[in-house]
């Protein structure tokens, strides 16, 4: 199982770790043609056909033609580079633009729009979920994500307890088909994203 840090190790996410540009004397050994991008993509590529449990940085550097040693020259560990692929993973989902109209049927229907999307990239990615419940989630894709589940949660009309308890609702919604993605039918996962949203509506109709 993958975790955010190993036993007895402090870790701190990608997205926050200051990291210093290599020496000047040293920037002519960097691996030619390389770069962070080609190696996320080419990470997402590795996780999405042999799956997290075999992914490895000897195995990653095979497949780009370099050494293991020549992927730390832009990610300091395997966990960075993971919590990068998640990222990108994360940004292939569309998001709803603009503010839904609140108290309208816009909400609900960006809200389904936003789940529906959610579970295909979980299922494009089956390595994604538990990437995902390991890693903070603060990249900018996933922080483009929140903002937009925020936007939605505000269209509800709820406010106070109320709307923390659907939020709340809603992430855990989101969080818990990660696992089951590949073994719930889309049906049964839309009904149940029905019935969420009907009880939100219902919800907003009292407060």
């Amino acid at each position: 199982m993958v975790t955010a840090a190993d036993p007895g190790e402090t870790r701190t996410s990608v997205w926050l770790a200051a990291r210093p540009a290599p020496p000047g004397r040293r920037r002519t050994e960097a691996p030619s043609g390389l770069d962070r991008d080609r190696i996320i993509a080419a990470t997402v590529r590795l996780l999405d056909a042999d799956g997290l449990t075999r992914f490895s940085m000897r195995r990653l550097a095979a497949g780009l033609g370099v050494t293991a040693m020549s992927l730390y020259w832009y990610v300091d560990t395997k966990h960075d580079l993971l919590e990068l692929a998640l990222d990108r993973a994360l940004g292939e989902q569309a998001l709803p633009a603009g503010q839904p109209v609140s108290g309208g049927a816009g909400w609900p229907g960006g809200l389904k729009e936003l789940a529906r999307g959610y579970r295909r990239v979980l299922a494009d990615h089956p390595w994604a979920a538990p990437l995902s419940a390991a890693y903070p989630n603060i990249g900018p894709h996933a922080r483009a994500f929140d903002a937009a589940l925020q936007r939605l949660m505000d269209a509800t009309g709820l406010a106070g307890p109320a709307r923390t308890g659907a939020h709340l609702a809603v992430r855990q919604f989101l969080h818990g088909c990660g696992g089951a993605v590949r073994r719930t039918p889309e049906g049964d996962f839309c009904l149940a994203l029905d019935v969420l949203i009907a009880g939100i509506e219902a919800k907003a109709a009292t407060a």
